[in-house]
Order: C-alpha cells, then structure tokens, then sequence
C-alpha cells in the first residue's frame, strides 16, 4: 500500500466514523430546555467539534491499523472481493468491452 493510499483510508475511514458518531454526541436545544430565538428546536445545544474530532481520530486510528494490517499482510486481497471473476489478470480482452 503506498503512502497516498494509506491517507486515502485514513480519510475515509475518519469522514464514516464521523458521520457515525454525529447523532450520538449532539444534544439539541430542545433536550437542553434552551431554544435560542431565531433557530430550530434540533439545532445543538452544545456541539464541540475540538473534542468530537479528537475521539473520531482515536477510534479511526485503531481501525485504519487493523484495516491497513490486513491489506498489507495480504490476508484479504482483491481476488477474495472479486465476486464476478473480473478483475483477475486477463479476465478482459485487450480489444473487448470486458463483459
């Protein structure tokens, strides 16, 4: 795996967990019993993004090591997702479609 793949997942994985943990730590203005004129009851209360992302860089490391781990040990590889037989070397007719 080179070192651009590596940040790819790193990155991809972050933005998953991310998106995951958003609706677990927001607290919205109505939970609170605080609604700000002007803004929606479901808005956050108090959404601290610094301590949000610092968690969801600690879970995404652990899982970027393991998921990186696998691909480099080459446990899992590309023929073992290769459900249809197309991406082994010469599955594709160098003038065909490939289907």
């Amino acid at each position: 795996m080179s070192i651009v793949s590596a940040i790819v997942l790193f990155a991809v994985i972050w933005f998953l967990v991310l998106l995951v943990a958003l609706p677990f730590v927001s607290r919205s203005q109505a939970e609170a019993g605080e609604i700000e004129p002007g803004t929606h009851a479901g808005a956050p209360a108090d959404f601290r993004f610094g301590r949000l992302a610092v968690r969801v860089s600690l879970i995404t490391f652990v899982l970027w090591a393991v998921i990186a781990g696998i691909v480099v040990s080459g446990w899992i590889t590309i023929e073992d997702l290769d459900v249809f037989g197309r991406l082994r070397p010469g599955a594709i007719e160098p003038g065909g479609t490939g289907g």
